[in-house]
C-alpha cells in the first residue's frame, strides 16, 4: 500500500496567475523594488480602505514592527504592553526598536492580550501597546482604544494573523497608529516573505518607507528607472527591510482571491468545530458578535487529564501519521533568552503559560481538499 504524502501545514494555495506574474517579472529584469511593489501596495491600501500613501510594503511582518516603532519617535527604553502568547518576533522587535517589552497576560477565552492586564500593567514609563489579533480573532480594540487614549500611549497593531479581520465594522490594523501585517509563506496572503505597514499618519509612512531603505531619500528605487539615474540624499540611518518585485508579483494575485480563500478557510474551521465538538478536547471560542475572524489558525487544547495524552505526544502521533501540526505558541517566557536578559518565568502569566503548554494548531488552507480534511479530522479521532 502506498505511504499517503505528507500533508503540509499552512501549505498555501499557488494559482497559474502568480506564477505568471512571477515569470513576467523575471522576463522584465526589473526584479527589486519597483512598479510591482507599488501595486501591491495600492491593491492592499484599497482593501483596507485607504490609500497608498498611508502603506509601505516590506520584506516581513518583523521589518513592519520595527520600523513602525522607530518611525513613531518613541523615547529609548520606553515600555511598549504586548502579550506573551505571541511568535518572538513581536518581542524581538520591541528590543532592536531600544524599548523595553512589559508582557500583559491574554484572555483565556479569546487567547488575545486582555485589556484589564494591559491597563494593570501601565507605568510611567509606558508609551506604547503592541496587541496582537491572535489566530485571526480580533483584541478588544474598543477597550484597548480606550485605555491608549487614557494614558496617550501609542498604539501599533500586530495583524500578522490578520489581514481578513474586523471589530465592529472596522479592519484590523486602522484602530491603532500603525498596523503591521505579513505575508509569510503560512500567512492568509503570502509573497514567500512579506509584510506591510499601515500607518494613520503619511507622515510616518514617508519616514517609515525612508527607513525601510537604507535611509535613503523617498521614492530611491526610481533611480535605476527609465528616467535617467536619480541621485538619492541618505536622510536616516536605515535598514534593509524593502519587498521586492518578486514577492509582490506573487501578493498581487494572493490578494486578489483573499476573500474567495477566506470563505475556503471558514468553512473548513466550522467543519472542524462541529466534527470535534465530542471529542475531550478544548476547541477554539466561537467568533465574537460583531466581529468577523480571519481563520487564520485553528487552535485545539490538548490537556493530558482530559485526553489521555500530552500535547507533545500528540504531536508526534499526527507527524507519525504524516500530518503536519503547529504551536501557536510557547509562552514568550518559556524561552531562556528572555529569562536570561528580564528575568521573566512563565508562571508570571499563567493564562499564557497554560495555552502555550497544550495548544496544537491543525492544518488550515484554502488548499485543503474534503479528502485532506478528513484525514486531518481522522487522525485526530483515532488518537484520542
Amino acid at each position: 500500500m502506498d505511504e499517503q504524502p505528507f500533508l503540509t501545514f499552512g501549505s498555501p494555495l499557488i494559482g497559474e496567475e502568480e506564477i505568471a506574474e512571477v515569470e513576467a517579472c523575471l522576463r522584465s529584469s526589473w526584479l527589486g523594488t519597483g512598479p510591482r511593489v507599488a501595486r501591491f501596495e495600492a491593491d492592499f491600501a484599497a482593501y483596507l480602505g485607504t490609500d497608498a500613501a498611508h502603506v509601505a510594503a516590506v520584506n516581513s511582518c518583523t521589518a513592519a514592527l520595527h520600523v513602525s516603532m522607530v518611525a513613531a519617535g518613541l523615547e529609548p527604553g520606553a515600555e511598549v504592553i504586548t502579550t506573551p502568547l505571541t511568535f518572538c518576533a513581536t518581542v524581538n522587535a520591541i528590543i532592536h526598536a531600544g524599548l523595553t517589552p512589559v508582557l500583559a497576560d491574554v484572555d483565556p477565552v479569546t487567547q488575545c492580550i486582555s485589556p484589564d492586564a494591559i491597563e494593570a500593567a501601565i507605568t510611567p514609563r509606558t508609551q506604547a501597546i503592541l496587541p496582537v489579533h491572535f489566530a485571526g480573532r480580533p483584541c478588544e480594540m474598543d477597550r484597548i482604544m480606550a485605555i491608549a487614549d487614557k494614558y496617550k500611549l501609542l498604539v501599533i497593531e500586530d495583524c500578522a494573523h490578520a489581514i481578513e479581520t474586523e471589530y465592529h465594522g472596522r479592519k484590523a490594523g486602522t484602530f491603532g497608529d500603525f498596523g503591521a501585517f505579513s505575508f509569510y509563506a503560512t500567512k492568509n496572503v503570502v509573497t514567500g516573505e512579506g509584510g506591510m505597514i499601515l500607518g494613520r499618519s503619511e507622515a510616518h509612512i514617508a519616514r517609515a518607507k525612508v527607513l525601510a531603505l537604507h535611509g535613503m531619500s523617498k521614492d530611491a528605487w526610481h533611480r535605476f528607472g527609465d528616467k535617467g539615474y536619480k541621485h538619492y540624499q541618505v536622510v536616516e540611518c536605515g535598514f534593509k527591510y524593502n519587498m521586492m518585485d518578486l514577492q509582490a508579483a506573487i501578493g498581487i494575485h494572493q490578494l486578489a482571491r483573499v476573500e474567495k480563500n477566506w470563505l475556503r478557510r471558514r468553512e473548513v474551521w466550522n467543519h472542524y468545530q462541529q466534527a470535534l465538538a465530542d471529542l475531550p478536547i478544548g476547541l477554539p471560542a466561537e467568533p465574537a458578535p460583531g466581529t468577523r475572524h480571519a481563520y487564520h489558525l485553528y487552535t485545539v487544547m490538548i490537556d493530558r487529564d482530559r485526553c489521555g495524552i500530552g500535547r507533545d505526544q500528540f504531536l508526534d502521533r499526527m507527524n507519525a501519521q504524516r500530518i503536519g501540526t503547529g504551536v501557536h505558541y510557547l509562552s514568550v517566557p518559556e524561552h531562556p533568552y528572555y529569562q536570561q536578559r528580564f528575568g521573566w518565568r512563565p508562571e508570571q502569566w499563567p493564562n499564557a503559560m497554560k495555552i502555550g503548554r497544550e495548544t496544537v494548531s491543525l492544518p488550515l488552507s484554502a488548499k485543503l481538499s474534503e479528502s485532506d480534511v478528513a484525514r486531518v479530522l481522522s487522525a485526530v479521532g483515532n488518537l484520542l
